[in-house]
């Protein structure tokens, strides 16, 4: 399995000077998504948990609804100069009676960490239809449990703690439970390694949970989240106005700007319980 840091020599500068030292930074590696043998996508992701977030990423984009829905993952043809398996290359068989992805979510070139949606074939298969929607879900959510999100889900970045580069997604409880947290250079790849996980512990849809972000919350976490059918998105920074949006037309609750006890409810308020 690749590094999930690596130690780099910087020169730090300070009011008191400048001295030579190690550095820790995340490890950041490509994956190339297959499925039954076929390149689907390539993601540059933490190395870590990749099943979770192959998993997470095909349910996100609609391909699969369940773990019965995959037979079997397995890394393959990723081997470096000295013959050395690399692990970045994951190749997922489909069950039989599944239908292989829509050559429309296929990317046209790599996703970067920072943007999921990068390089869809059209923009027409960003408007997925969920088999799970959220609307219904009657998930009820205190701001005082809100507000301990954000601690607890910091408490479980381990790596964040060396490297201070990483975004974290976690899937919590009504009652704050912090069920998993997973960390990764890029946003929705930490989000596809929770949800690929709530899919593989056979927690899809999931139902009566809040799933929390260390960043901001874009479309393609509001997306995700209706895809998995999580009924509350919570952030610690801003939405985007297509993210607030896709909320309100899926029935989703989004939080914004979590910070402490304070808060934006943007969409979905009757899931707050403020009286």
């Amino acid at each position: 399995m690749g590094r999930l840091s690596v130690n780099r020599p910087v020169l730090r500068i300070g009011t008191d000077g400048s001295t030579r030292r190690q550095d820790v930074l995340a490890a950041e590696e490509p994956l190339e998504i297959r499925v039954d043998g076929r390149p689907l996508s390539v993601t540059m992701r933490t190395p870590g948990h990749d099943v979770e977030l192959t998993h997470g990423f095909l349910l996100t984009e609609g391909v699969i609804g369940s773990s019965d829905d995959v037979l079997a993952a397995r890394y393959c043809d990723s081997f470096d100069d000295a013959g050395r398996n690399t692990y970045n290359v994951l190749d997922l068989a489909l069950a039989a009676g599944v239908e292989p992805p829509d050559p429309s979510i296929e990317r046209n070139f790599y996703t970067t960490s920072s943007c999921g949606v990068c390089g869809k074939a059209s923009l027409d298969a960003v408007k997925l239809k969920t088999r799970f929607s959220p609307a219904a879900d009657p998930i009820t959510v205190t701001p005082a449990v809100l507000s301990t999100l954000p601690d607890t889900l910091r408490t479980a970045q381990k790596l964040f703690d060396s490297t201070g580069g990483l975004h974290a997604a976690g899937l919590f409880t009504a009652d704050g439970e912090l069920l998993v947290a997973r960390e990764d250079v890029g946003r929705h790849n930490a989000v596809d390694k929770v949800l690929g996980w709530a899919l593989l512990d056979g927690r899809i849809p999931a139902a009566g949970t809040v799933l929390m972000v260390s960043g901001r919350a874009s479309f393609e976490l509001v997306q995700k989240a209706v895809m998995a059918g999580v009924p509350m998105l919570s952030a610690v920074s801003a939405p985007s106005s297509l993210a607030v949006e896709l909320a309100v037309d899926a029935g989703v609750t989004l939080v914004g700007f979590l910070r402490g006890e304070t808060m934006n409810v943007y969409s979905g308020t009757q899931r707050i319980l403020t009286g």
